[in-house]
């Protein structure tokens, strides 16, 4: 399918052609929504055709997607029969080159296979036209295109029927895949091909690039298998110090192979390759272990992993590593100073709690004291964690013991950071800056020049007076002594400080930009960016909804970061039996969804820019979505008024958010039902009759509180509270008739649960939820009340049937309809995660993306630098 400049494939505009080949035309492009450059891959037209085919490639391309190295372009999606993926600019790599700067692309190359490998995936068509050197010297693997799960992979029959060929895509057995003079033996025969191809295809590269000259140059393809089979290569015109690796990598029995990438890389970085134990004796070592430690030693192998990077030279190679989180949801992570321990709070059911990991040991260890923990910090001598629960700035030992609260008033909390003088730096859900002694005192505030900005997310610099923090125009720098502040940076992101390197005068601040994780380069003595930042790391993830980078860097060169945490939604029908019946709209980073009391129509949150959800309406009925409300200011938590023609919603700087009205139809301007005040509020019902606006008012004193607005219309009304606790509460729904209040609370112990009152009284109460649950919703009829069980991942929607009898209740059993997967806000900002359509038959459900979040580990990250900045 030839595409010119001009044409859209989604929201990608092609720009220019890039090249072509077997596996199809690839062009680059615009991508219009995020406003960067990509490169697109467009599948050959027999290929588009063909249902098994393309059912292989949607397969891969969600196994793709997975993969996530800094030497391997990343796909981003997949449109209309495309792959949508990283664009690299940068050369192919050609020899003879240096034995040094050939050696360090080998190592780049050998990296990316071995994580690539750890996941089961195997490139099989490596090749110098499928790799680049980036400007900055970083190699990137292209077109796994090829790839497979190792699984899928069938040993050939012997068949003369099956015989080798070159056509592309058929899954059939026999079937050559990859580039002749690449090819291992056994992928020429037609076998079946695993791990051990790519180290074959690893060395004819290195070869080449060592020499200058093609390993296997037959006169046409046929000659060149045959000298894949037969030839054996001689190694004369290779450096000494590279003739063993090679030799290994270059058996054309498999068996007597290098068995793992690994391997290579270790040679590699030893310089000269050692004599080793012939890989059959490694095969049968690991073996024996297996069958006896099982997947106990696995897990503990990769806590020594971590014990070594933590030790290791600053002279070595850079390495990757991506472990597996416990079952749950992360949110936050922190890597103490000293590197020995890693603290991540994870969601578990109804459960959010910090979890210790030590990195000697592959156990995760709930840290008793810290429910509802959000944003850890540690202090500097990494023997106590800073973090926000309950509405207050706490502290505990590592090793264990009670909370000390230091702080009340602070709301979720948003960042802090702990010097070496014993000063802790927070800020509180109002985006106000505070300072407390870790051994206690007065909690006073610190004043800033732009006292009306939202600061979030505070760092200090190693001298422990200066820091920076984040607001939504970007990063600043500013001091303890001193209430001036400059901006550094435009994005909304925090930061992490690097100090320069031994021998080198430039730090680094790391922060993210979308999913990408930067360095930019920093002047330590004049406290100004210098140059352009260089990408770290891709599909890297923020902290839960706040701008905290998701990372961590420790004095030696180690970094960790999230991946996966963030994954996009898909606005989807579910029927009561969890079955899908069909899908709204574009996927992107949604935010809640509620329908109008017709069923018609949706509204719901899109992230346009990484600080600002705008809201969305999309006409069911004409398939066609469109902007409501802009994302130029923080708008959210639509609520639809009974009639369907207007919508309230929060829409401000998020410091103290007012209440908005506006026609549902998009014209006209919007109406202040509310005026900003001292704290922000969110809509989250409004009455069938009109007469009752729901919202919840956060006020860092009590945490958050359901109000109501009496008559919304009449500019002379007064807001009430309904119910206000030293607990949470929040995402209040009306039932149909009005008399009774559901909400989520979190002041049972052990996390939230559903509850409902008589309204407007509030005298009486009645528990629904067992075990938890938040976002409450009720059905057209009242007969019904909906909740979700579980926190973000996997989620039950659950019913209970509800019959009022005079001004008591009676409550059913609550009972699971479907699971599906979810990201779950705060619940103070009444994000709702599911709609329940008028008919009661079906459910319109923001379901998140799969993906299994993750921490990856760079060792030695400043090799990802160019040089001079290191």
């Amino acid at each position: 399918m030839p595409l010119s400049a001009g044409d859209k494939l989604g929201p990608y505009e092609i720009l220019a052609p890039i090249g072509a080949g077997g596996m199809g035309e690839v062009y680059k492009a615009r991508d219009t929504k995020l406003d960067r450059d990509v490169a697109i891959k467009v599948l050959p037209l027999a290929f588009a055709q063909d249902p098994e085919r393309l059912a292989r490639f949607g397969r891969e391309a969600k196994v793709l997607a997975s993969l996530n190295h800094p030497n391997i372009a990343a796909i981003y999606g997949v449109e209309e029969h495309a792959l949508v993926m990283e664009l690299v600019e940068g050369v192919e790599p050609k020899g003879p080159m240096a034995f040094d700067e050939a050696w360090k692309i080998a190592s780049q190359i050998a990296s990316a296979l071995e994580y690539a490998h750890d996941k089961n995936i195997v490139h099989r068509d490596l090749k110098p036209d499928n790799i680049k050197i980036t400007p900055d010297g970083v190699v990137k693997l292209l077109d796994f295109g090829l790839a497979k799960a190792f699984t899928e992979q069938k040993e050939t029959s012997g068949n003369a029927d099956q015989s080798p060929t070159l056509t592309i895509g058929a899954t059939e057995v026999g079937v050559i895949l990859g580039t002749a003079a690449y090819m291992s033996p056994e992928q020429a025969k037609g076998k079946s091909v695993d791990k051990r191809a790519d180290i074959w295809a690893f060395g004819v590269v290195l070869y080449e690039l060592l020499t200058g000259e093609r390993l296997f140059k037959g006169e046409d393809v046929p000659d060149t298998l045959a000298q894949v089979l037969t030839k054996e290569p001689s190694f004369d015109r290779v450096p000494i110090k590279a003739r063993r690796l090679l030799k290994r990598c270059l058996q054309k029995d498999r068996t007597l192979r290098l068995g793992a990438i690994s391997d290579a890389r270790w040679m590699i970085e030893e310089g000269e390759a050692p004599v080793l134990a012939p890989a059959q004796q490694r095969r049968a070592w690991r073996f024996m272990v297996a069958a006896t430690v099982g997947i106990a030693l696995i897990a503990t192998s990769i806590a020594l992993a971590f014990v070594v990077f933590r030790s290791q030279p600053p002279g070595r190679e850079l390495m990757n590593l991506s472990i597996p989180l416990p079952p749950g949801s992360p949110s936050f992570l922190v890597l103490s100073p000293d590197a020995r321990r890693l603290a991540i709070v994870m969601l578990r059911e109804r459960d959010m709690l910090l979890y210790l990991r030590s990195l000697d040991s592959p156990e995760y260890r709930p840290l008793p004291g810290t429910d509802g923990a959000r944003m850890p910090f540690w202090s500097p001598d990494s023997r106590f964690i800073g973090f926000f629960a309950e509405g207050k700035l706490k502290t505990i030992p590592a090793a264990g013991g009670p909370a000390t609260t230091l702080c009340g008033e602070t709301g979720i909390g948003q960042g802090g950071t702990w010097n070496r003088a014993g000063v802790i730096l927070f800020a509180s859900e109002n985006g106000k800056l505070r300072r407390v002694r870790a051994a206690g005192g007065e909690c006073s505030p610190l004043a800033l020049e732009d006292e009306g900005a939202r600061t979030v997310v505070p760092e200090f610099l190693p001298d422990g007076n200066r820091f920076f923090y984040t607001t939504q125009a970007g990063v600043y720098l500013a001091a303890l002594d001193n209430s001036k502040a400059r901006k550094v940076l435009n994005d909304y992101s925090s930061v992490i400080y690097a100090p320069p390197s031994s021998g080198q005068r430039l730090a680094h601040l790391l922060f993210l930009r979308e999913t990408t994780l930067l360095a930019q380069p920093f002047d330590p003595n004049k406290l100004e960016p210098v140059g352009d930042p260089v990408a770290l790391a891709q599909q890297a993830s923020s902290s839960s909804s706040s701008p905290q980078v998701g990372a961590s860097i420790t004095s030696n060169g180690t970094l960790v970061y999230l991946v996966n945490l963030h994954r996009q939604q898909q606005l989807t029908w579910l029927d009561r039996s969890g079955k899908e019946l069909g899908r709204l709209g574009q996927p992107g980073t949604l935010r809640g969804v509620a329908l109008s009391a017709d069923g018609n129509t949706a509204a719901f949150g899109r992230f346009e820019r990484p600080e600002y959800p705008a809201i969305w309406l999309y006409n069911i009925g004409r398939g066609s979505e469109s902007r409501f409300a802009s994302s130029d200011s923080y708008r959210s938590a639509p609520v639809w008024s009974p009639e369907g023609n207007r919508i309230a919603y929060s829409a401000g700087a998020r410091l103290s958010l007012p209440i908005f009205v506006k026609d549902a139809s998009g014209s006209g301007p919007e109406e202040a039902l509310l005026r900003a005040g001292t704290n922000p509020r969110t809509p989250s019902d409004w009455s069938r009759d009109g007469k009752f606006l729901i919202y919840t008012e956060n006020d860092p004193k009590t945490q958050a509180d359901i109000w109501y607005l009496p008559d919304p219309g009449n500019p002379d009304r007064k807001p009430v509270k309904f119910l206000g606790t030293n607990a949470v509460e929040s995402q209040a729904q009306l039932s149909p008739d009005g008399r009774w209040l559901a909400y989520t609370s979190s002041k049972s112990a052990g996390g939230p649960e559903v509850n409902i009152r008589p309204f407007p009284s509030g005298q009486g109460l009645w528990k629904v939820s067992v075990n938890g649950g938040r976002e409450p919703r009720w059905s057209r009829n009242g007969k019904e009340l909906f909740y979700l069980a579980g926190s973000s991942g996997t989620v039950g929607l659950m019913a209970v049937a509800v019959k009022a009898d005079g001004s008591s209740l009676q409550l059913s059993a609550p009972s699971r309809l479907f699971e599906f997967q979810a990201l779950i806000a705060v619940s103070s900002q009444n994000v709702f995660a599911y709609s329940p359509h008028p008919d009661g038959k079906r459910f319109l459900v923001s379901v998140q993306e799969a993906g299994n979040p993750a921490v990856n580990v760079i060792t030695n990250w400043r090799k990802l630098l160019p040089a001079g900045t290191r």
